[in-house]
């Protein structure tokens, strides 16, 4: 069964379309509105596709004696603030979307016009949230890590029922990935031909030699942290990519793109001058 394609405005996602690349900007801000401009900037200038939010009311999002619980609220913004985030977005030609945590978001989300929804790896398991989003009848990304095929599966007909396209993300829920060895990007290519949809990287290593490498495993979607500044105070700065590097993230992943290009058979055009120096046919 072939995979589904996702249309988003001018954008594809899936067979045939260029690798769609999303700066995951998160709670990176800082709630710092003036940051989170900055970043969407920096990401549309480094080529991102997409820049990626968190939409949530920490209060609904966690206990109040979380030890996270501080973290999150104090890097929370408002509607109004992300409301200005995705028209600054429009103007700059990169999208921004955002993960819902709680019904209040999605309803947000929907109003706002987004395009797109992204499913954390942690509510794979939410039913009530899965159904509220996909009552918006949105795309949607999920990310899988954590998760066994068969809640995979039970999520993915949640958001099936409410007709919402969907792709999925391979990642590990690590923070960072151990090694190299424990990222299965094998896992990729599985997901796209068990679900029959568009399947990606979310990446949580240090670098970009692993989302460069999905791309050569068939990834179709790379997501990946993004910060001005890799040493500033944050749960996710560490495993992010500055400006600089997701420029050459960007770049990787176009190279790898061309290098892939489509199958062949019989000569190409740059083994034309080549050819002519070939044997000619000898019988057994």
């Amino acid at each position: 069964m072939a995979a589904q394609v996702i249309e988003l405005g001018k954008r594809t996602i899936g067979k045939g379309a260029p690798v769609f690349v999303i700066a995951e900007v998160g709670i990176n801000h800082n709630g710092d509105m003036k940051l989170a401009e900055e970043l969407v900037r920096a990401a549309a200038k480094a080529g991102a596709d997409a820049v990626k939010l968190q939409t949530y009311t920490t209060e609904k999002r966690v206990a109040k004696d979380s030890p996270i619980f501080g973290l999150l609220k104090n890097c929370e913004l408002s509607h109004e603030e992300q409301k200005e985030l995705f028209g600054l977005g429009g103007e700059l030609g990169v999208m921004v979307f955002s993960t819902p945590f709680d019904e209040e978001a999605v309803d947000f989300l929907k109003e706002t016009g987004s395009l797109l929804i992204k499913v954390a790896s942690f509510d794979v398991v939410n039913k009530r949230l899965l159904k509220k989003i996909a009552g918006t009848g949105l795309p949607v990304i999920v990310s899988r890590g954590m998760a066994t095929m068969e809640e995979l599966a039970s999520a993915l007909d949640i958001l099936d029922s409410g007709n919402a396209k969907s792709a999925v993300l391979h990642c590990v829920s690590a923070y960072p990935v151990p090694s190299f060895a424990d990222l299965n990007l094998s896992t990729i290519r599985d997901l796209e031909e068990k679900l029959a949809r568009p399947a990606g990287f979310s990446d949580h290593t240090i670098g970009i030699s692993a989302p460069v490498w999905a791309v050569a495993a068939g990834a179709k979607i790379i997501e990946k942290h993004f910060t001005l500044d890799t040493k500033m105070e944050g749960p996710d700065h560490a495993i992010s990519a500055d400006p600089t590097t997701l420029r050459e993230m960007v770049d990787s992943v176009r190279e790898v793109e061309a290098a892939l290009g489509s199958p062949v058979s019989g000569p190409i055009g740059a083994e034309k001058d080549i050819l002519q120096y070939r044997r000619t046919t000898v019988a057994p």
